[in-house]
């Protein structure tokens, strides 16, 4: 099967995820290739505004061909930006196709803004287009506040490729609850997992220390993620040693904008609190090896790809409601009330009980691993 995937995000603003499900696919025999429009803030990006690509840039990314095309965003002109964004994907898919083809299908990931383009051209080809959605309604409302009042327009677009895509396919069945006062729920869907690359974050037995380490990797959005309960959290903690257990604990905090300012004063005067921003791939399955258990006190999730990574190298998880149900294994994640950081302190001492276990990293295999989620999609595509 001919495959094209169409990325809203690509680096060097995030969605991986796009990566990860080519190459499972790839691996599994279809011919897959990515094409990926990437909006730039003149402030954002700083220079890179000015000196990325302006033409069609060309590269394979672990064994997948990536063509990349660069669009400068005008400040503070959303529906303009969104036009064009959605412009140029249909023309960088039109030189697609003279070059490999018309594809059999479309995979999209985040209906915003590749699903609107994906529409488009599934009209004009003549094939049809799948989304995998990543997005919870907590990021959707960060971008275009509560109720979405100045971007009425947007989200009945939206609500419209939802529901002329052939299937569309949340990272779990909670999301579609989650999105449903925005896009409601006339579509075909069916819930599939992130991948996690399972022979990369592997079982790694630990070594009891005197200290027992948390850690979280999270973005450094404080309210989001949760990160002001933690402080919280930590402060309860402050100065003793855990009761029953007679240990000390540390808290490795690590993801982007994590060493910022306002993360040094929020976890000030903590001296077993250590911040490291952002990490690549090697640096968090080190940081995971080194752990006992990962705390993550979220207010909102759609699929956090940390607990599978975390949970896949054997470790347990302390984290909140706003978890999908799929996550919430037995024995491995513990779950405590959002905003709540007394609650949170008790999992947390909760969890020093809970040694690394493989049968969490099998779970993970299971659920979340390349071939899993490559035979799943392709069951859809061909149906």
């Amino acid at each position: 099967m001919h495959i094209l995937e169409l990325p809203s995000f690509f680096p060097p603003h995030g969605g991986l995820f796009c990566l990860e499900q080519a190459k499972a696919l790839k691996a599994i025999g279809h011919e897959v290739r990515i094409v990926s429009v990437v909006e730039l803030g003149v402030s954002k990006d700083c220079g890179y505004y000015f000196t990325a690509p302006w033409r069609e840039e060309r590269k394979e990314l672990e064994g997948v061909e990536v063509f990349s095309y660069y669009m400068r965003a005008v400040p503070k002109a959303v529906r303009f930006n969104i036009n064009h964004w959605v412009e140029l994907c249909q023309r960088a898919v039109d030189r697609y196709v003279r070059c490999f083809g018309k594809p059999d299908v479309l995979h999209v990931h985040c209906c915003k803004n590749a699903g609107l383009a994906a529409m488009e051209i599934s009209k004009r080809l003549g094939i049809p287009y799948y989304v995998s959605e990543h997005l919870s309604s907590g990021l959707f409302e960060r971008d275009f506040g509560r109720g979405w009042q100045r971007y009425v327009w947007l989200r009945e677009k939206m609500r419209e490729a939802y529901e002329a895509a052939a299937c569309v396919m949340p990272v779990s069945r909670e999301l579609v609850d989650d999105l449903a006062p925005f896009f409601g729920k006339s579509y075909r869907w069916q819930a599939v997992s992130n991948i996690i690359d399972t022979k990369f974050f592997t079982f790694r037995e630990r070594t009891q220390s005197s200290s027992f380490r948390f850690c979280c990797l999270a973005v450094a959005d404080i309210y989001g993620k949760g990160y002001d309960v933690l402080a919280e959290a930590m402060k309860k903690l402050k100065g003793e040693k855990v009761k029953r257990l007679n240990r000390a604990f540390e808290l490795h905090i690590a993801g982007r904008g994590t060493d910022s300012q306002a993360m040094h004063e929020l976890f000030a005067h903590m001296p077993n609190v250590h911040l490291y921003g952002e990490l690549d791939k090697q640096g968090v399955r080190d940081l995971l090896w080194q752990s006992d258990a990962l705390v993550l006190p979220s207010r909102s999730e759609a699929q956090p790809l940390v607990i599978l990574e975390a949970l896949a190298t054997g470790i347990p998880v302390v984290t909140t409601e706003c978890i999908p149900i799929s996550l919430r294994i037995p024995g491995a994640t513990l779950i405590a009330p959002i905003g709540d950081a007394k609650a949170l302190v008790e999992k947390m001492q909760e969890v020093m009980h809970i040694p690394p276990s493989l049968e969490f990293s099998e779970t993970v295999q299971r659920m979340a691993s390349p071939s899993v989620v490559a035979k799943q999609l392709t069951v859809l595509f061909q149906s």
